[in-house]
């Protein structure tokens, strides 16, 4: 860490001093909403004057006087500045502060983090993650979307689906360094990060500047981190772990390097970051030998900076991901006959060029492309029989699925200017052009009763190949105005447009941030905003797609009506853009000792939702249609209660509550792959969960270089239907729940010296009270099964050998 100061002499005069300045990182990037706090003497804690940094990392501030001052800087992300001295005797005064980004040390001397601190110039609604809590904290999964679940909000189903603030997982937009990082096809983040090569994690939801839209639940901003003049390396894992469950074998191996450093220095530097899974999954509950899959992950990320001049910054990265697993869907009730061999890849190239223009002005261009290749193979074409005790024969569809995202960025903020108060201006727009093109083919699946008897058969007609292209833009313009220090308010408007519903849509945006009666430790901060999702390609591709046709049969197996073909389609050319109307309140109290406290309220309503409904007879014998139109509506309304402290600076705890609800009238999608039927599709969504419990730390011990790492997380059992053999749905949508879910992780850890270099050893509990946690459950009723819950992992034991390279940092 360093601090840079430099006066500019000019002629003294009585009064205030003007102290302007700047506050980068050490490749010379602006850092915005960093905190600057002023203290009279450095020995003085009382009063104090704060500022906050703008984006080009330029701050302006009046002292009441000159002389001796002591200078306190932090910001998300970076090691603090503390108590730096500065003599104030010119005016206006020039600082330059330089900030370090935070990277796990081991040294002698102690350098740590700052407790978080109010952002009073912020007024979204917000949880960050931070790369110590990325890397210290215990989560299942081992990559970044295993940790996002360490957010309150922030639910991960069964098969790894990300919920945040009751969404569905494509309702969310996720961004890599300020690209949309989602899948061209479904919205969802299916990803996957080295979580060493991410800086910080910010979801921010409910309200949220204009700049980010196509995401009803908010947007969460993942920032990658780079090298500098300095070379780094680190290694976790590369040693595998051994699970002793149905004898010893490699159950999960996941080692990740990393390695960064300068390409010229001072001028350009690069980061490097690459990790591997192999895994083995165990499914206890089935008995025949045959109870074992494994899967293999590869993932890379590059990233670069040139600094082509001090005001001219270019970055670029290149992001892989493979994915191949063989058996996918194993389970108790879907044998290794019934599972799937997938495979995916994705590729994600990004081009920054970050200008500043002098007078608070920055101006970015970017590019981006995003390719994505999804692979579904059964393991034969024998049809597939759903049956009171699970699946049998062979899934039904084979399938090959890509898409492709290419991304156009600008933005401007514009200089500062002054009208009943301060007004920083940010504008810029979007382009996009996705594509997507399929190649499916559907065998057939049948429905057997509780006897034994076959009820429905479904095969399909028509032809799975199609392509369907895409057009979307956007633009947006959002004012930051500071009416006096205790009151920021957003206002911004935003518009999106895409070629599928070809409705200009306009999101307003208001919140602000105020903190009452000049108390600084105390903030309310609300706002209003009207928000969009993305158009889902999936759902416009459907009628283009093959439709089932369903055979009903009586228990002597003569036919009883059919075949009955069942048909999507979009007769309303005039659709409109889903629409979500969040309403949001929240209060951040700074108590003695970094302890800091917080509550915040959502209320979302979304309408127009795009979803098909059965529609009314046809002329047509023997066919059902299904329409795309504007009927859902979805509810979600949530309180959450946070605490949070720093321990010591390296230490840190966070504990939440959540009580939310999650409701809508189209529960379940209807699509050609759907095997449920279902009359009455209103109910609670399939990870509501009204109540939550969340708390994790990273303590220290009595003992030095050992320290305790934990994760609880309480809550109620995501709910379920219940079926008859035929399919078809008895009584409400999810009207039962899966058991309470709880889940404590434990871990110690010891850091170790090992000649000049430094290692961490960790090892510990998953599910240390080996609580069953099902993810499974026969829900067929009359069958001998019925209400017989699978799927739980227990207890087991994880060790984590991580290198953290030579010793300084």
């Amino acid at each position: 860490m360093c601090l840079a100061l430099c006066g500019l002499p000019t002629i003294g005069w009585a009064g205030d001093i003007r102290v302007n300045g700047s506050v980068i990182d050490e490749n010379r990037v602006a850092v915005p909403s960093a905190r600057i706090r002023f203290i009279p003497d450095a020995t003085e804690t009382g009063d104090y004057l704060q500022t906050v940094t703008g984006p080009d990392g330029a701050f302006h501030v009046r002292l009441p006087a000159g002389g001796r001052w002591a200078m306190t800087v932090q910001c998300d992300g970076f090691f603090p500045l503390k108590k730096q001295k500065l003599e104030i005797r010119d005016n206006p005064q020039a600082v330059l502060l330089i900030l370090n980004r935070w990277r796990e040390v081991y040294q002698s001397t102690q350098v740590s983090t700052e407790a978080d601190g109010i952002d009073p110039a912020r007024t979204d609604s917000q949880e960050t993650l931070k790369q110590s809590n990325l890397v210290n904290i215990p989560y299942s999964g081992r990559d970044l979307r295993g940790a996002l679940k360490l957010m309150p909000g922030v639910l991960q189903d069964p098969k790894e689906g990300l919920h945040l603030s009751g969404s569905s997982p494509n309702q969310v937009l996720y961004t890599l360094d300020g690209f949309n990082i989602t899948d061209p096809l479904t919205g969802r983040f299916t990803t996957r990060l080295n979580v060493d090569s991410v800086r910080s994690v910010e979801y921010s939801t409910g309200r949220f500047s204009p700049e980010f839209g196509k995401g009803s639940a908010g947007t969460v901003a993942i920032s990658t981190g780079m090298g500098s003049d300095r070379i780094r390396y680190t290694a976790t894992n590369f040693v595998p772990g051994i699970d002793t469950r149905s004898g010893p074998h490699i159950g999960t191996w996941a080692p990740r390097v990393g390695f960064s450093g300068p390409f010229v220095k001072g001028r350009a530097w690069f980061s490097e970051s690459a990790d591997a899974e192999y895994s083995q999954l165990l499914v206890e509950d089935i008995k025949d030998g045959q109870n074992r899959t494994a899967s293999l992950r590869l993932n890379n990320l590059f990233h670069t900076q040139v600094n082509l001049k001090p005001s001219n910054l270019l970055f670029a990265s290149f992001l892989m991901n493979s994915w191949n697993a063989p058996g996918w869907g194993l389970s108790v009730l879907d044998p290794p006959s019934a599972t799937i061999n997938r495979r995916s890849r994705t590729w994600f190239f990004s081009l920054k060029d970050q200008m500043y223009l002098g007078h608070n002005t920055v101006v970015e261009f970017g590019y981006a492309e995003n390719r994505t290749f999804a692979r579904q193979i059964p393991q034969g074409d024998r049809p597939y029989l759903i049956t009171p005790s699970g699946r049998r024969g062979n899934y039904f569809e084979d399938s090959t699925r890509t898409a492709t995202r290419k991304q156009w960025l600008a933005s401007l903020y514009l200089p500062v200017f002054h009208w009943g108060g301060e007004h920083r201006l940010k504008t810029g727009i979007d382009l996009d052009r996705t594509g997507y093109m399929q190649n499916v083919r559907r065998t057939a699946f049948e429905n057997y009763g509780l006897s034994g008897n076959l009820i429905r058969r479904t095969t399909f007609r028509g032809w799975g190949h199609l392509r369907r292209p895409g057009m979307e833009a956007s633009a947006y313009l959002v004012d930051s105005w500071k009416v006096r220090q205790s009151l920021v308010l957003e206002l911004g408007i935003r518009q999106d447009w895409d070629e599928l519903i070809r409705e200009a849509a306009f999101s307003p945006r208001f919140s602000f941030a105020w903190t009452p009666f000049g108390l600084r430790n105390t903030k309310l901060s609300g706002g209003f905003a009207v928000v969009f999702d993305a158009t889902p390609i999936e759902l416009f591709a459907q009628p283009l797609d093959q439709s089932p046709v369903n055979t009903s049969f009586r228990s002597d197996g003569s036919v009883e009506s059919g075949p009955t073909a069942t048909v999507f389609a979009i007769p309303n050319p005039d659709l409109r853009p889903p629409e979500y109307r969040n309403w949001t309140l929240g209060l951040e109290q700074r108590l003695p000792h970094g302890l800091l406290m917080g509550a915040n309220g959502l209320r979302k309503r979304g309408r127009n939702g795009l979803t098909y409904v059965n529609a009314p007879s046809t002329a047509e014998l023997n066919q059902s249609r299904f329409d795309l139109c504007n009927s859902r509506q979805d509810i979600y309304d949530s309180v959450a209660v946070t605490a949070r402290q720093s321990i010591r600076g390296e230490y840190e705890w966070m504990a939440s509550y959540t009580r939310s609800r999650s409701l809508s009238n189209a529960v379940l999608n209807m699509s050609a792959d759907t095997t449920t039927q279902v009359n009455d599709n209103v109910g609670p969504m399939p990870w509501d969960s009204p109540n939550r419990l969340l708390a994790w730390g990273y303590f220290p011990t009595p003992w030095p270089k050992w320290s305790v790492a934990a994760m609880v997380e309480a809550r109620d059992g995501f709910p379920f239907s219940i079926l008859h053999d035929d399919g078809a749905i008895v009584g409400g949508v999810n009207s039962y729940r899966l058991p309470a879910y709880f889940s404590l992780d434990v871990h110690l850890e010891r850091r170790l010296r090992m000649g000049k270099h430094q290692v961490a050893l960790r090892g510990g509990f998953v599910n240390a009270t080996n609580h069953q946690n099902p993810t499974v459950v026969n829900n067929i009723i009359g069958s001998p099964q019925f209400l017989q819950y699978f799927g739980s992992q227990g207890r087991h034991v994880i060790f984590r050998l991580r290198w953290l390279g030579k010793d300084g940092f």
